[in-house]
């Protein structure tokens, strides 16, 4: 059968098509294609990879190859000239040379019943070895006997032998499932370059679900610190019509050319091309009088076409938080999953693929990416579905393209949302309300994982729908649309990446002093990176800013925050009081080091009457603090004291508060406890989704509505009353 070889990326690619033969393609399963491979193997001698092309395509790695390699190479030693073996008068010799002969047809179809067959063979002649009566004969017979002995060592040099020696016992010559042990090829269909491992390895099953028409499987392997993520794609459980048609179909969308503003956005070439994939589905239908799945062949065409592939899928996941994809691409994607955190998948991208991605991040962002521009931050969007991608190159990168991908929750997070999820304590949920209802600068501090973007989504869920709202970005990872679609006032700025700069771009510090000619509006800058943080605070200290002003920073404690704005970014210290809350959110790890929990340890105070070092001075002052005994944030004397300068600060603005710190923390407490009791509810009624950004933003509107219409009647914010209205109505609304 003829074969091809191809070189890439150094490596010896032995290709065979095998999409018209009468067998399955598949080693594991036919003695006929192992047969076919190991026949090339043994002309083209030297190999790294072995690619079989049918309807699916199955990719059989290093270590599987070397395998396949030491069985071609064996089958040639059988090959024994008879002299070598044949005695005078010894009529075994011409046992040895049928046996042999029939040996060396049987290995390479199945070198595991040729061995066992040999085993078998060896212990028959030792048996008969007893029973001669003749000493030539028994003399003959040891002369085989040795011969056999060599051979079975030969097998037993191996690879394949060695690991399936133990599953041996009682094996039946023929049967091909101990192959499936051994060989574990990358499939995929014909019109995708993913492969995946499509065998579960050995373990226990943890978990199981759907994304979609994908399938799902956790698995706990033995000895294994990481668990396995199993995805099952539906491009690999296609009917062989379904097969034939998405081909049919893909190649007449290659014709397809977009329109330019299509091309600047994608979700546009999506849609058409969705339109013409189910307009094409339609008219086979109606020829074959069949009938097909579209929509999940749609999808499958759109996401093989102009999608991401396979990666979508992770995307879909809702439980995915982060994916690694490593280069070289002869490892597997990692992913870190909500529920079992880190986790090796099936799933290994090929280089075709990753290339065709890191094409579409450039044309869809407007940045380069090369080796003079070896570095992509960028964003993919489609549908709700929003993530964020750094991709690196060569020469950053020896060894070529890698992706390190955040995925976004297609909905913002909440302050009940972390309640639930032990993240903040009711308490402090309506501390941080009542920053932002105070129109306080905070920067979310933390570790790179560690939550910061989603906590300052949360606040910006407790934004007044009645305030506009700035955010600027260098990558987009705030949920604007979302807010657009709840009836905010927002308008995203996106801004020059401060690692590689685009020359089209406007800088982040001159987007942040943009914003200040929008008007009066509550600023949200995605990351404090660069120079744009000696304009933020310019802004800031001037008064520029009359709402809230909130912002992530990386740094691990307040004194961190202060050691990167005014020794790494160059912002006066006098400017840095500006800052009036770091809320640092850091993940907490387990005992044995396997696991790790996203928790805010501390919400910090700064106050302005410290010269030259705030730690020194004691210009940082806890209000709440993570008590990693109770497992949650615990307030400080200094809140329940009434000392905080910054609660002052905001009730010194406010009528009924002037002077009275217990009608103060009467309505943080509210507010904590209307978080608290849409959580319980939440639960109680089996109803998540009411501490989604949703009714959690119609529930913060309520709260702010009761609030005003108790005060109007009653002449003060009666806490119980307010309370007991918005209680009514959350119960109304279940």
């Amino acid at each position: 059968m003829k074969f091809k070889l191809r070189r890439v990326g150094g490596k010896n690619i032995l290709e065979m098509d095998l999409t018209e033969v009468s067998f399955p393609p598949v080693i594991e399963e036919s003695e006929a294609c192992m047969e076919q491979v190991v026949l090339a193997l043994r002309k083209a001698r030297k190999v790294d990879r072995v690619v079989l092309i049918g309807r699916r395509i199955r990719e059989y790695d290093e270590a599987q190859t070397r395998m396949l390699m030491e069985v071609a190479e064996l089958s040639g030693k059988l090959s024994i000239p008879r002299n070598e073996i044949r005695a005078p008068g010894c009529e075994l010799g011409e046992d040895w040379v049928r046996f042999v002969g029939a040996l060396a047809r049987t290995v390479v179809r199945d070198p595991v019943g040729a061995y066992v067959e040999l085993r078998r063979e060896r212990r028959w002649q030792e048996i008969e070895y007893e029973r001669d009566e003749s000493e030539a004969d028994a003399k003959c017979r040891l002369r085989y006997i040795k011969l056999l002995n060599r051979l079975q060592e030969e097998f037993e040099k191996l690879r394949i032998i060695s690991l399936t020696q133990r599953f041996l016992d009682g094996y039946k010559v023929g049967d091909r499932t101990i192959y499936r042990r051994v060989f574990r090829p990358g499939v995929r269909p014909n019109f995708t370059f993913t492969k995946l491992h499509a065998q579960y390895p050995p373990g226990e099953e943890v978990d199981s679900y759907k994304i979609g028409d994908a399938e799902v499987t956790i698995i706990r392997v033995p000895g294994k610190v990481r668990m396995f993520y199993h995805l099952l794609p539906p491009e690999f459980k296609l009917s062989e019509v379904e097969y034939n048609i998405i081909e049919e179909i893909k190649e007449r969308l290659m014709a397809y050319k977009p329109k330019s503003e299509e091309l600047i956005e994608p979700e546009a070439t999506r849609n058409t091309i969705q339109n013409i994939a189910e307009d094409m589905l339609r008219e086979r239908e109606k020829e074959g009088r069949i009938r097909l799945d579209r929509k999940k062949l749609v999808d499958i065409i759109v996401r093989e076409t102009v999608g991401f592939g396979v990666l979508e899928l992770l995307l879909q996941d809702d439980r995915i938080q982060d994916i690694a994809i490593n280069a070289p691409l002869r490892n597997p994607i990692y992913v870190y999953h909500a529920d079992v955190e880190d986790c090796e998948t099936n799933i290994y991208p090929t280089v075709e693929e990753t290339q065709a991605w890191a094409a579409r991040m450039r044309l869809m962002s407007g940045r380069p990416l090369d080796e003079s521009n070896p570095v992509l931050d960028t964003e993919i969007e489609f549908g709700d579905i929003r993530a964020r991608v750094a991709a690196i190159t060569r020469s950053l990168s020896p060894f070529g393209l890698s992706f390190s991908i955040r995925r976004h929750r297609e909905k913002p997070w909440t302050l009940p949302l972390f309640i639930k999820n032990r993240m903040v304590s009711p308490l402090a949920a309506g501390l941080l309300s009542f920053f932002v209802d105070g129109a306080r600068t905070m920067l979310v501090a933390g570790t790179r994982g560690a939550g910061k973007t989603s906590l300052l989504q949360s606040l910006m869920v407790e934004i007044m729908r009645r305030y506009r709202i700035i955010t600027v970005e260098d990558t987009l990872e705030l949920p604007v649309r979302f807010f657009m679609n709840m009836g905010y006032n927002i308008q995203p700025l996106k801004v020059q990446s401060p690692i590689v700069p685009v020359g089209s771009e406007l800088s982040a510090e001159a987007g942040i002093r943009t914003s200040l000619r929008l008007g009066d509006s509550a600023l949200i800058v995605g990351e404090v990176r660069s120079k744009e943080a000696q304009a933020l605070y310019e802004a800031m200290r001037v008064g520029a800013l009359a709402n809230v002003v909130a912002g992530t920073i990386h740094g691990d404690s307040p004194y961190g925050i202060y050691d990167r704005v005014v020794n790494d970014l160059k912002v006066p210290k006098t400017s840095f009081k500006a800052t009036d809350i770091a809320l640092i959110a850091n993940p907490i790890r387990s005992a044995d080091g396997l696991h790790r929990f996203r928790r805010v340890i501390q919400i910090t105070e700064i106050r302005k009457h410290w010269e030259e070092d705030p730690l020194r001075e004691k210009g940082f002052v806890d209000l709440m603090k993570y008590d990693a005994q109770k497992d949650m944030l615990v307030p400080t004397s200094t809140l329940l004291d009434g000392e905080s300068e910054i609660i002052n600060s905001i009730a010194s603005r406010v009528k009924e508060w002037v002077g009275n710190f217990d009608a103060v923390w009467e309505n943080i407490e509210l507010r904590a406890k209307t978080k608290k009791r849409l959580v319980d509810v939440a639960g109680a009624a089996g109803k998540p989704g009411l501490l989604e950004a949703e009714f959690v933003v119609r529930a913060n509107d309520m709260f702010h509505l009761f609030e005003e219409e108790v005060r109007e009647e009653l002449g003060a914010a009666d806490s119980q009353e307010i309370f007991a209205r918005w209680d009514r109505w959350l119960r109304s609304q279940i």
